[in-house]
């Protein structure tokens, strides 16, 4: 059965960086995009970053984290990670990995849709 397990949350100062990561199981992994969401208690879900399948050559990422997260995909050990930098405070949130077969990959209303599989998330707290 699918799987995604999240790691890599903490605590950890303003300024500092964070390293998350995902393994999947159960489904082609190279055939599917993947995204990272975050949701803070009493908010709605909100799209960080994501990853076109196979080559991963494409990659989005929601305004507030522009220029200080990078994503990545390593389809051999099918395991999605998340760099975080340069951390602020409103960056403290449950990060959720999640799978998805169709649409563009991207963090629209539309292609998030397509997000099928979801993990449990991982705790960051920025203080």
């Amino acid at each position: 059965h699918v799987q995604l397990v999240e790691s890599g949350g903490g605590s950890v100062q303003a300024g500092g960086s964070l390293r998350l990561s995902c393994a999947a199981s159960g489904f082609t992994y190279d055939q599917f995009c993947m995204g990272w969401f975050r949701r803070v208690p009493g908010k709605e879900r909100e799209g960080v970053a994501s990853i076109t399948r196979v080559g991963g050559d494409t990659t989005y990422y929601g305004d507030p984290v522009t220029g200080r997260f990078t994503v990545s995909r390593d389809n051999d050990r099918n395991i999605l990670t998340l760099q975080m930098n340069s951390l602020k405070p409103e960056d403290s949130a449950t990060y959720y990995c999640a799978a998805g077969l169709i649409g563009d990959c991207s963090l629209t209303p539309s292609s998030v849709k397509n997000y099928k599989f979801w993990g449990r998330g991982t705790q960051v707290t920025v203080s």
